[in-house]
């Protein structure tokens, strides 16, 4: 299957970038090719601005530039460029 291509039910990974803590247990976070504000559950201690975390998903539905992946965090459509398959 060539870089890029994904089907529905592929396992994805989207690599999102924290922008700040809004509560005690969710971050903000940048994903990239989504311009809309989004926000996760994350305890984790110690998380800062500008870490990386993956967010992964499951592909719902795919057309020619975009992909939207549902998951525990995500129900989202991104760029194809955003998303990688996720390594087993």
């Amino acid at each position: 299957m060539a870089k890029g291509s994904f089907k529905v039910g592929d396992e994805v990974v989207i690599t999102a970038t924290v922008r700040k803590r809004v509560t005690e247990d969710r971050v903000a976070v940048l994903i990239p090719s989504y311009n809309q504000p989004h926000s996760i559950v994350d305890t984790t201690p110690g998380i800062s601005s500008g870490q990386k975390v993956d967010l992964i998903g499951e592909v719902t539905r795919v057309d020619e530039s975009t992909v939207t992946v549902s998951g525990e965090h995500l129900g989202i459509t991104v760029s194809r460029d955003a998303v990688r398959r996720r390594s087993s």
